[in-house]
């Protein structure tokens, strides 16, 4: 175990999360971990505690309690990842060379872990070294049941490019889903703000996003603009639709709520289109019935991003998982006729 650390954030560092800057400089300590020692008041900033997400400011002096060893926290992260899990992961990459990794990530596999979340991207990570000293690192997430691309960096400089490209929107991000209902019109741009509702468990499980009119969202406190750009590719009659879905802006749930609040919310979304309801055609809800799949038809489809270190422009594609195409092929939609961006021919 290291002792107490005290690390002043340089210029360079400004403006950066506190949970990414520390896995910068401790490049085997968990978000798990970092998460707890934020509750436990165990870090702090100029003194005072703070939260992960927390955006840090040039000379801030942040204080690191004792952390294990980077040799020790590498061999007990690899001892947790299975023979299969490694296998599984490393099926997941669709694109890799010696500074990024991407993968087509499972639905159902949360990015991060939790306080009762042990299997996750991050820790699997410990099986794409592919050779190198350290595990990839995450540079940004996709929501536990949301399938696609998802890139990770292999080296510091890599996720130095990658965190400022997402930060700052410098990609191009495009999702497909199964929505209830058929959107009119056929092409449009959502514009609800978005502010955070608190769940009713313990500890605020299950809190969920609530949409609000535009001009509401100055008035309302933590309401953030939002907006989401959508096209129907394809329709089974007034019962489902094929959409792409580009996220203008970034916020948590972002797509899932817009879609919900249009009035055609993303297939098998049991937290914005309702568990248990079924749309036929006649009314309003997330579920098809028959054997399409219950499990949340939302898939980051492609990503177009700057390399962070070649410059060239990286155009990842994610094949749909095994529940959605089976729906795609149920109401015999293919890739093959649709753009792969119905919003180019616009710009």
């Amino acid at each position: 175990m290291s002792g107490v650390q005290t690390i002043y954030v340089s210029k360079d560092d400004a403006d950066q999360r506190l949970d990414r800057w520390l896995r910068r400089q401790f490049p085997h300590l968990q978000q798990g971990r970092i998460e707890k020692m934020c509750r436990k008041g165990d870090l702090r900033v100029d003194g005072g505690r703070v939260k992960a997400a927390a955006r840090l400011e040039a000379g801030q002096a942040v204080r690191i309690p004792p952390l294990p060893d980077a040799a020790e926290a590498t061999a007990r992260a690899r001892a947790h990842v299975t023979d299969a899990d490694a296998a599984m992961i490393r099926a997941c990459v669709i694109y890799r060379d010696e500074h990024v990794i991407a993968l087509n990530k499972p639905p159902g596999l949360p990015v991060q872990g939790g306080s009762k979340t042990t299997r996750h991207v991050d820790g699997l990570a410990e099986a794409l070294r592919f050779g190198m000293e350290e595990k990839p690192r995450l540079v940004h997430r996709l929501d536990k049941d949301t399938s696609g691309v998802l890139m990770l960096a292999r080296t510091r400089e890599a996720a130095k490019g990658l965190t400022a490209a997402f930060r700052h929107r410098n990609t191009r991000k495009l999702y497909w889903a199964a929505v209830a209902g058929v959107p009119t019109p056929r092409m449009g741009t959502i514009k609800f703000g978005l502010v955070k509702a608190p769940g009713h468990g313990a500890k605020g499980e299950g809190e969920k996003m609530h949409a609000i009119h535009p001009r509401d969202v100055e008035d309302t406190p933590g309401a953030k603009h939002a907006t989401t750009d959508y096209a129907v590719l394809e329709a089974v009659g007034a019962r489902a639709s094929w959409c792409a879905l580009v996220p203008v802006t970034g916020r948590t749930h972002q797509l899932r709520a817009h879609m919900a609040e249009l009035g055609h919310p993303v297939v098998g979304d049991g937290k914005y289109g309702g568990s248990g309801q079924e749309n036929l055609g006649d009314g309003w809800g997330a579920q098809l019935g028959g054997d399409i799949s219950k499990k949340l038809h939302l898939h980051a489809r492609s990503l177009k991003i700057e390399h962070p270190v070649t410059r060239a422009m990286l155009h990842l594609t994610a094949p749909l998982p095994p529940h959605m195409q089976h729906t795609w092929d149920t109401f015999q939609w293919s890739p093959a006729d649709v753009p792969a961006d119905p919003f180019e021919e616009l710009e």
